[in-house]
């Protein structure tokens, strides 16, 4: 410990770039106080000098189902602050059209999207395929070979074989409009030992979060640390090539006495599940760390996969009020972040 009380890093690097994860939930009776208040939270990151905002994706839910459009609205709000989804599932998703919708928002953001995706069937696909997908449902290709088209569209590759003049018309054989760079700032979420190296085979970045497949280990930080390992030795940056971590981390330096007890019970019972690996898929999940900043600091520095990285995206917990998150990403900001060597963006 400095004489301050806060953590010495036990790494050579501090860290470089400091995130948050959203949901953005809403009341099914008032929807647009739910977006607004998801908006709110991202021209506050900025204001604090976050260097990133990421949005989950849910569909047929009460949280945002489009984080694509509420980040284009995002993009009119701020100036400076990188715009992520964590993650696209792309069984819900058309490629080329997606491919669309990102480079236009990434345009009207200045260079700023920063995409995460996955694949897999879409959750519930029994029961949501004939509405999804009512003609092709059981030839639908799920595979990362889906990841594989959004990429050659994004980087501007040839999406048909025809282009040039039709009548008043100007058509082109790439999607538009090109979005250059963005093709360097798209991100995989995975989860295992086998996205981690088709990610960094494929030129991704990667996103590992609180949950992860055990598969060599039942120690979630050596699992973590493995996938980011693993992802590094197949990218063509090597140790250079960008993992962002996500944790669920929930600072308690200026809550109240009762934000501290809700935050608490909410760890409490969700602590059951990261004690051994859960359902077929043998699932790990990662504990939320509740405490002053400079505990999760200090439990943050005796985490082997965070020892490994410079970037995080830590998530904002479900179900929480609105100034509750207000407390949680300030104190993020002003006190969690400069206790892993980070500086606010300016």
């Amino acid at each position: 410990m400095d004489e301050g009380g806060i953590p010495v890093p036990l790494t050579s690097e501090p860290l470089r770039k400091l995130g948050f994860l959203t949901i953005g939930l809403f009341d099914e009776a008032d929807p647009r106080r739910g977006h607004e208040s998801t908006l709110e939270i991202i021209e506050l990151g900025e204001k604090l000098g976050f260097d990133s905002t990421w949005m989950r994706h849910r569909h047929l839910q009460y949280g945002i189902a489009s984080p694509v459009a509420v980040l284009a609205a995002a993009t009119q709000r701020t100036s400076r602050i990188e715009l992520g989804t964590a993650v696209i599932p792309l069984g819900w998703e058309n490629p080329l059209r997606l491919a669309e919708d990102l480079a236009t928002v990434d345009i009207l953001s200045g260079g700023r999207l920063n995409p995460g995706v996955s694949v897999g069937p879409p959750m519930h696909y029994d029961q949501v395929k004939h509405a999804l997908y009512p003609d092709t449902a059981d030839v639908e290709d799920f595979s990362y070979d889906r990841v594989r088209r959004l990429l050659d569209f994004v980087r501007g590759e040839q999406a048909t074989d025809f282009s040039g003049v039709e009548g008043f018309e100007v058509f082109s054989d790439r999607v538009q409009p090109r979005a250059h760079g963005l093709g360097r700032r798209m991100w995989y979420g995975g989860a295992s030992l086998r996205s981690a190296q088709w990610a960094g085979e494929n030129g991704m970045n990667f996103l590992t979060s609180s949950v992860v497949k055990a598969e060599e280990s039942e120690d979630f930080a050596e699992i973590q640390l493995s996938h980011i390992r693993t992802f590094r030795a197949h990218h063509p940056d090597g140790d250079r090539a960008r993992v962002s971590q996500g944790l669920v981390v929930i600072p308690t330096d200026t809550a109240s006495p009762e934000q501290r007890a809700k935050y608490e019970e909410y760890a409490r019972k969700r602590t059951p599940r990261t004690a051994t690996p859960q359902g077929p898929a043998r699932m790990m999940f990662a504990p939320d760390l509740v405490g002053t900043s400079a505990e999760i600091a200090e439990r943050l520095y005796s985490h082997a996969a965070f020892r490994e990285i410079d970037e995080v995206a830590f998530a904002l917990p479900f179900t929480f009020d609105h100034e509750d998150y207000v407390q949680i990403l300030t104190d993020i900001a002003t006190k969690l972040g400069p206790a892993l060597g980070w500086q606010a963006a300016t």
